[in-house]
């Protein structure tokens, strides 16, 4: 992989050559402006039910098509994590959260049409109204709920939602 920065060459100010400024930024030679390369926020959510099972999606796009994934997605600008977390997991299984505490952080690389996008993905533990009309929709193929002692961390395709998940089994939050 190389750095997202040499995927920039133009100023989007005035059209001039960027030139590396530091390993986080670029400069443009002719009107000085400084572009700072910062990751987007994403949500991971995490809804167990009652039977001590994981909610899980499959992929119905790239990146990682037909791989298992966890409710999540990229959080729109002027919108909270939580607010993403809850707009994401109804857009793709139409289940309402009615709470969403954050768990912890984890860094990604999203490659989306051959960009490589930097992702900051927070996890949340969300509570969801009910599972009654839980249906896949938006890019997910599938969604169901699985035991959380048969799942496989190598089913899943995204590599911070593999992180994510063997912490949440190593230390128990998730009960096997």
């Amino acid at each position: 992989m190389h750095h997202p920065l040499e995927q920039f060459i133009y100023c989007p100010e005035c059209g001039g050559k960027f030139a590396e400024h530091n390993g986080k930024s670029k400069k443009c030679l002719q009107c000085g402006f400084t572009y700072y390369f910062n990751p987007s926020a994403a949500t991971v959510a995490i809804i167990t039910n009652e039977k001590n099972e994981l909610l899980v999606t499959r992929r119905a796009k790239d990146p990682c098509k037909d791989t298992l994934d966890l409710p999540g997605g990229f959080v729109d600008s002027f919108e909270t994590g939580e607010e993403g977390v809850i707009r994401e997991v109804k857009e793709e299984t139409g289940l309402t959260v009615i709470s969403a505490e954050y768990l912890f952080s984890l860094p990604n690389i999203y490659v989306y049409s051959g960009f490589e996008v930097h992702t900051l993905d927070l996890f949340y533990r969300c509570r969801v109204k009910s599972t009654e009309n839980m249906a896949a929709q938006d890019d997910i193929e599938e969604s169901m709920f699985i035991p959380i002692d048969k799942i496989n961390i190598d089913d899943f395709g995204l590599t911070s939602v593999k992180r994510g998940l063997k912490m949440l089994i190593d230390n128990n939050y998730l009960k096997l």
